[in-house]
């Protein structure tokens, strides 16, 4: 936070109106699970083989500057030599994030090394049931846990990523945060899904209103012993009850095809340095107040966090309602104040496709990228 909060800081006295905060570095695309929500595996076999070297990765992080690398993917454990991209990160004292689905982490512990620098951002959907079917494969959740217990055991740093969908049940979710503040993890990193272009179920994305309603129910009276590993101002965005304009450059991706315009979610093509990222992207046509049907629905912590934090630290408002919410807690209601329902668009606009299970297709595409 102290670091963060510095960086911030000086880049306001420099009066930059764009800063990164958090350098998305994909150092491959590919993955061992086949997820419905999830567009990245829908890329042709010959992208899926491609993948960074350690010297791309550290020109880009340092190209960009930001105090933060997330690594996500594609599995990034399926990268021949992601201990040398993480441990070349934690020598220029960046703060890492490795994100994981963990199916390869209990054998691949031994690459790394504990550090106040490094953190197993564990991919975790919720509970057993849930999150087996968000992954599309069943006895995913028990691996996942036993990894973390070993990860933890073993003295790393860990949070969990959770993503969540249309009908996620905001009662059995709550019990998921009770389980995992007691396996003793630092945090949870919370977030509705993206709608993808190219995920395969399209049909259980959330509109705003309904993500409003979702966290309303889910953090009222929000236990004091649940640690989210986000900004108190994104927790009370996801409720609608703070105003977060997307800040797409906050969250830069690279990976194998350059920098990705404009955003993580999404993705209109390619800039070769991070400079031309800044300086060439129309940004006035990203974010929900563009009118971008693209960012209509979007409420994803990749966008919105950065301009939290750095609301926090401009903003004397801000600043003051985050210390109440950190001293305070979030408010506690009950019953949680509900918004109506929207509206689904027209089946012309927005296509809705049936549960997604994995297919066979999917199944050779995973082959015949891991295995030729």
């Amino acid at each position: 936070m102290w670091t963060v909060a510095r960086y911030v800081l000086a880049n306001r006295l420099r009066r930059r109106q764009r800063f990164p905060l958090v350098l998305m570095l994909e150092p491959l695309l590919r993955c061992n699970l086949a997820c419905a929500g999830c567009g990245k595996i829908q890329h042709p076999a010959e992208v899926l083989r491609r993948q960074l070297s350690p010297e791309e990765c550290f020109r880009a992080a340092d190209e960009c500057g930001a105090p933060i690398v997330s690594i996500p993917g594609g599995e990034p454990l399926l990268h021949p030599q992601i201990d040398q991209i993480v441990g070349g990160l934690v020598e220029r004292k960046k703060y890492i994030y490795l994100c994981t689905n963990a199916l390869l982490l209990e054998e691949s512990l031994h690459k790394f090394r504990p550090s106040k620098y490094l953190t197993l951002s564990i991919h975790l959907d919720g509970p057993r049931e849930e999150h087996d079917r968000a992954v599309c494969r069943k006895g995913v959740y028990d691996v996942v846990v036993d990894a973390i217990r070993v990860a933890l055991s073993s003295g790393f740093r860990v949070t969990v990523n959770t993503t969540l969908f249309k009908g996620a049940n905001a009662d059995r979710y709550r019990g998921f945060f009770d389980e995992m503040t007691d396996l003793g993890i630092e945090g949870i990193t919370i977030s509705p899904g993206y709608q993808y272009e190219k995920a395969p179920d399209q049909d259980h994305f959330l509109r705003r209103l309904e993500t409003i309603n979702l966290f309303r129910r889910l953090l009222a009276g929000a236990k004091r012993r649940w640690k989210f590993n986000q900004s108190p101002l994104f927790l009370e965005f996801l409720q609608g009850r703070w105003d977060l304009e997307c800040t797409p450059w906050g969250n830069p991706t690279y990976n194998v095809f350059g920098w990705q315009r404009p955003c993580y979610l999404v993705d209109e093509g390619y800039a070769d340095t991070f400079a031309e990222l800044l300086e060439e992207t129309d940004w006035h046509n990203y974010g929900h107040a563009s009118g971008n049907p693209k960012c209509r629905d979007c409420l994803v912590h990749s966008g919105h966090e950065p301009t939290a934090v750095t609301q926090t630290f401009g903003s004397l408002k801000a600043m003051l309602t985050t210390a109440r919410l950190m001293l305070l807690g979030p408010k506690r209601e009950t019953p949680p104040d509900v918004l109506p329902q929207p509206q689904r668009a027209p089946a012309e606009v927005f296509e809705i496709a049936p549960t997604w299970q994995p297919t066979e297709d999917a199944e050779n595409r995973l082959h015949e990228v891991h295995h030729g």
